[in-house]
């Protein structure tokens, strides 16, 4: 099974920065895609950001040029860089990762989700 972990997720001012990060553990996995996604109440669970391979990037059109994601391989670690936030950016933050496990069984896992909260 792997886990992940989130952490980061604050209370900022608009205009201010957060950095969300997020780790995976477990055994005999192989991750192909991260990334975050975020939640409304009421609202469907809705696409931040990916990183495929570690390179490949997409962005929702809402946070482009204000979000950064990367990802560091070697400790299955993702982040997501938040500059120039909004109060619409206000939002209970996912992690997921999708990948292999052994036998090349597909998993996909999600974080317990670490809340953003954009005010003044």
């Amino acid at each position: 099974q792997v886990q992940l972990v989130e952490s980061g997720g604050g209370l900022v001012q608009p205009g201010e920065s957060l950095r969300l990060s997020c780790g995976a553990s477990g055994s005999s996995f192989s991750i192909i895609t991260m990334g975050w996604y975020r939640q409304l109440p009421g609202k469907q669970r809705e696409l931040v950001a990916t990183i495929t391979n570690g390179r490949t990037t997409n962005y929702a059109d809402s946070v482009k040029g204000r979000f950064t994601i990367s990802t560091d391989n070697a400790k299955n670690m993702v982040y997501l860089q938040m500059n120039k936030l909004k109060p619409e950016d206000t939002a209970v933050y996912y992690c997921s990762a999708a990948g292999t496990r052994a036998l090349g069984a597909y998993f996909n896992a999600w974080g317990q989700g670490t809340q953003v909260t954009v005010s003044s």
